[in-house]
């Protein structure tokens, strides 16, 4: 194992340089929050896949492969589709915005009052992304160092912590950037690949394997259903999505780097399900359908290849814990902090702006890594948080960019309705099922279209803010005035 340990170690090491080079770059707060709103179309693609396929789409993908087969992709696949979607359609408008948070949006569309309550359901669903993520560095470092749970945690949530708190999203982009190469590499041309040979080819899958494991839809029409109404809809409306929107440098970037990104993501996806099916036919009574990525790696692989490709997985997981962790610190500075503190600062502040950021980002990475060491069901907060994102800021969002009659007394309602439904059906149904989400979100948008009709139309001011916004108009970014040299 020292080849491999090597490979892991000077993947580890190289994190943390960037993290002290993006240092040296990010000197605003709009370098040090959105890479500074330049980021050229391939840097973008794989930074936006690096997100969104973290731990989960891969660990979780090849465990899915593993119990069912081809449609174990359906995760996976409407993670893609959602980043497809928000690609396609709303992207262009987002990054035109010239914001920082999801809230911000809110505020600009509705004329205020909807970022305190908004900002709190955006950072506690931000805040249990990035502890799932957290949690899952205890798997990868005990397969490579047969560490303790809590040691890997700190281990893990260190490295993460420094790099972003250093040189914010510069140092989160470059890493992301060649996390996504690692992973490249690693999951879809070397891990596919030998697991399908190693397995006996796919007529060997098929001659040892069920019918039901080649079928699309095995995995069952209402829990695609499910992902599709909790990942494709997540997609289009997470901060630590949108923030990686806001780092484009241009309407064309954002629609077709996000495109790339999403095909990609469905690539990856089909990959995790075919390479767990294989993992089946290799290990048919694993304990856990998760253990088998960890399984086929530490069995099947080369050394080196096998250092390259748990590499492959820290980095999965790093991406997507140094882009929630951002995007949580973002919400709880901007959106939170500043709003009940009534700080009002401009960009041209650079230095406290960026200092007070990078705080805020140490702050919220010791809660993750010590929320991270109480909990242990990955899923259930995962599902939580998700439940929380759509149910409660689904339909405000969405109805801001497509109805123009929606109103900021709609907006509030829809959120507190459609969080409080979604907490209490948990609690009555259970934090694994399905309803919570479905009936959460059916009465988010009933209390969204009622309220906004029963209430005065949004002053048309306000709207004609919002649409030159969206026209790229000028953004409180610029100062009216210009900077002395020496601020």
């Amino acid at each position: 194992m020292a080849v491999d340990y090597t490979v892991i170690v000077v993947y580890l090491a190289g994190m943390l340089a960037m993290g002290w080079w993006g240092m040296r770059r990010a000197r605003s707060k709009s370098e040090f929050l959105v890479a500074g709103r330049r980021l050229g179309p391939a840097m973008y693609s794989g930074t936006m896949a690096a997100i969104v396929l973290g731990g989960a789409s891969t660990i979780g993908g090849v465990g899915l492969g593993y119990r069912y087969g081809l449609s174990g992709a359906w995760m996976v696949f409407t993670i893609g589709l959602g980043l497809l979607a928000l690609s396609v359609f709303f992207s262009a408008r987002i990054a035109r915005l010239k914001v920082y948070t999801v809230s911000e949006m809110l505020d600009l569309r509705y004329g205020g009052r909807a970022g305190v309550i908004s900002g709190v359901v955006m950072w506690a669903y931000t805040l249990m992304l990035a502890v799932t993520s957290t949690i899952a560095y205890a798997t990868i470092f005990d397969v490579l160092f047969d560490l303790n749970r809590t040691v890997a945690i700190i281990l893990g949530g260190s490295i993460v912590v420094a790099y972003s708190t250093l040189g914010g999203m510069w140092s989160i982009t470059l890493t992301d950037m060649v996390q996504f190469v690692v992973k490249t590499i690693g999951v879809l041309l070397l891990l596919l690949p030998i697991a399908v040979v190693k397995a006996g080819g796919f007529s060997e899958m098929r001659a040892k394997l069920p019918t039901s494991y080649f079928d699309p839809l095995g995995i069952g029409g209402e829990t695609i259903f499910t992902y599709v109404l909790i990942y494709t809809f997540g997609m289009l409306i997470g901060q630590d999505i949108w923030q990686r929107v806001f780092t484009a440098r241009s309407d064309r970037t954002a629609r077709w780097g996000g495109t790339v990104a999403g095909t990609y993501c469905l690539a990856y996806a089909v990959a995790g399900a075919v390479i767990g099916t294989a993992a089946k036919v290799l290990y048919p009574g694993l304990g856990s359908p998760d253990d088998a990525f960890a399984t086929i790696v530490k069995d099947e692989l080369p050394v080196g290849v096998r250092g390259l490709v748990l590499a492959a997985a820290l980095a999965a997981v790093m991406s997507t814990s140094s882009g929630a962790l951002i995007a949580c610190a973002t919400v709880a500075n901007n959106d939170i902090w500043s709003r009940l503190r009534g700080a009002v600062r401009r960009d041209g502040d650079a230095h406290d702006e960026v200092k007070g950021n990078r705080a805020f980002i140490l702050i919220m990475g010791v809660a993750v890594i010590g929320t991270a060491i109480a909990l242990n069901n990955v899923v259930e907060a995962l599902t939580v948080a998700y439940n929380l994102l759509v149910g409660g800021l689904l339909v405000p969002i969405l109805g801001g960019l497509l109805w123009k009659r929606g109103t900021v007394q709609g907006a509030l309602a829809s959120v507190i309705v459609g969080g409080l439904a979604v907490i209490g059906l948990m609690a009555g149904y259970g934090i694994l099922a399905d309803e919570p989400v479905y009936y959460g979100l059916s009465a988010s948008l009933v209390a969204y279209l009622a309220v906004s009709l029963a209430t005065r139309p949004t002053d048309e001011t306000v709207l004609a803010t919002w649409r030159e916004r969206l026209a790229g108009g000028p953004s409180p970014e610029l100062p009216s005035e210009p900077v002395p040299a020496h601020q």
